[in-house]
Formats: C-alpha cells, sequence, structure tokens
C-alpha cells in the first residue's frame, strides 16, 4: 500500500473507532525514509477522498498547507473526510474493511485567463467570487469535460455567473 494512503487509512481506522487523532510514532517504522522525510519536511495542501462501492463517500482537503507538515495535513483531511463531509453521515466501524481511500497532494495554485489554460485530467481548477470559492480535483471519473469541470467546481462554491470570477489551475500527485 502506498505511504500516503497507508497514514490516511491508518488515521481513519484509529478516528472512527477512538475518536483519535493518528499518531507519527504509531506509523513511522511503516513508511520508507523518503516518504518519511517528506511527510516531517515539506508542506502542502491535500485532499483525501473515500469510496465506498465505488461511490464517493467523503472527500475534504486543504487548498493549500494549514499544518506544519504533510503527514499533519493528510492526518486532518482524512479525520474530517470520514468525520465532518456535511454530503455523508460519518464513517462508521462496520464500513472500514469497504473503503477505498486517495490521497491527492496539491502543487501551488497558479492564476489562469479562462478555460483554455485547462486540462481535465492534468490540472485541478479553483473557481473564485466574492468571498464563494469552489474546487474540483483533476482526472475524476465522470468528469470529461474542461466545462463540467468548471461547471461542477462553481455550483460547489454557488458561483452562478461567469462575471467577476476568477480561475487557478493546480497539479496533484495522486496516491491509491
Amino acid at each position: 500500500m502506498d505511504d500516503y494512503v497507508m497514514v490516511a487509512t491508518a488515521t481513519i481506522d484509529k478516528y472512527v473507532k477512538t475518536s483519535r487523532k493518528l499518531m507519527l510514532e504509531e506509523v513511522e517504522d511503516q513508511l520508507s525514509e523518503e516518504n518519511l522525510y517528506d511527510m516531517t519536511h515539506e508542506q502542502a495542501g491535500t485532499f483525501v477522498s473515500i469510496h465506498e462501492d465505488g461511490m464517493l463517500r467523503g472527500c475534504i482537503g486543504t487548498i493549500s498547507p494549514t499544518a506544519d507538515n504533510l503527514f499533519e495535513e493528510i492526518v486532518y483531511s482524512a479525520i474530517s473526510a470520514c468525520s465532518s463531509d456535511p454530503r455523508f453521515y460519518p464513517v462508521r466501524e462496520e464500513e472500514l474493511k469497504g473503503l477505498e481511500i486517495k490521497v491527492d497532494r496539491l502543487y501551488p495554485a497558479e492564476l489562469i485567463k479562462d478555460e483554455a489554460d485547462l486540462d481535465v485530467v492534468k490540472y485541478g481548477v479553483i473557481v473564485e467570487s466574492g468571498h464563494r470559492r469552489g474546487l474540483l480535483l483533476p482526472n475524476l471519473e465522470g468528469v470529461n469535460t474542461i466545462e463540467e469541470q468548471v461547471g461542477i467546481a462553481m455550483k460547489k462554491a454557488g458561483i452562478t455567473s461567469y462575471e467577476g470570477m476568477t480561475m487557478q489551475r493546480f497539479e496533484v500527485e495522486r496516491h491509491e
């Protein structure tokens, strides 16, 4: 299992069973030296996606880093995805064995002029208008066009018009 996915899975398992946060000491001996270094020395936004029977079960993350390191960012996103996604009820213990977990590490976003600068497979999109902001990760099943990607991000943000809206794109490193 990928180290990033292992951390998210262990976090969800522990949180669902005990309501306690996973600590680095509990898994550091299971991480490769390179990933241990990256997770304790780098910062990045992350999204943790949970699927059950091929259907989304929870997905929450951060656009830019909010924690001291990547390990803590993954833990935060995993706990939020399994317990705080407003679209779903919290994950229950009996569901744990059937979950598929993905972790996306986000790279810094860059402002773009228009949809011509997007690629639905390569780039995620952030749309913003006033205080409303929506994000959609790249390369999602069922999202095949840039128009769909931008439209979903706008809907998530409650943005109804392109007028005054800015867009950013970002790349991810997906761990499955």
